[in-house]
């Protein structure tokens, strides 16, 4: 049924959430994950740096993303699931256009991603880049929220 899940990874409890139940169904379909990290988008504090300084930054952020998910697929992979991971910079782009853009790239059959569960003015403030990808993924996309997720 699926080929290849793939999975927005951030250090969350709820992509945790996610991760975890993507594992599950990789289990009973026999799927890959591909495990995508997108790094933070901080672009006021990088446009405003010196050149040198924003490239350590953002090779700093890439590193970081690369260890978190070397994490996520060693689990995944203990867990007996074929797995890989990708990491993305996320400068200057909504994270929903980055997992939209490496679902089509990765040919997904299916994206798991957790969601906090915002409602009003923190969805409002926020934005919700699960409610994005949901909305315009060609594939299909199952969001997860995590128990203590707000109502």
């Amino acid at each position: 049924m699926y080929a290849r899940i793939l999975v927005p990874v951030d250090g969350s409890a709820t992509a945790e959430r996610g991760l975890r139940e993507a594992i599950a169904w990789a289990a009973q379909t026999k799927a890959e994950l591909v495990l995508l990290h997108v790094t933070a988008d901080d672009t006021v504090s990088i446009e405003f740096a010196p050149a040198r300084y924003a490239e350590e930054v953002r090779e700093a952020r890439r590193r970081v993303g690369e260890k978190l998910v070397a994490g996520y697929v060693g689990l995944a992979r203990e867990s007996g699931i074929d797995a890989r991971g990708v990491v993305r910079d996320g400068l200057g782009n909504r994270v929903s256009d980055i997992v939209l853009e490496e679902a089509d790239a990765q040919r997904s059959d299916l994206i798991v991603m957790g969601t906090h569960g915002r409602r009003g003015f923190d969805r409002l403030a926020l934005g919700s880049d699960a409610e994005l990808v949901a909305r315009r993924a060609t594939a299909p996309v199952l969001l997860v929220r995590h128990p203590q997720a707000t109502h």
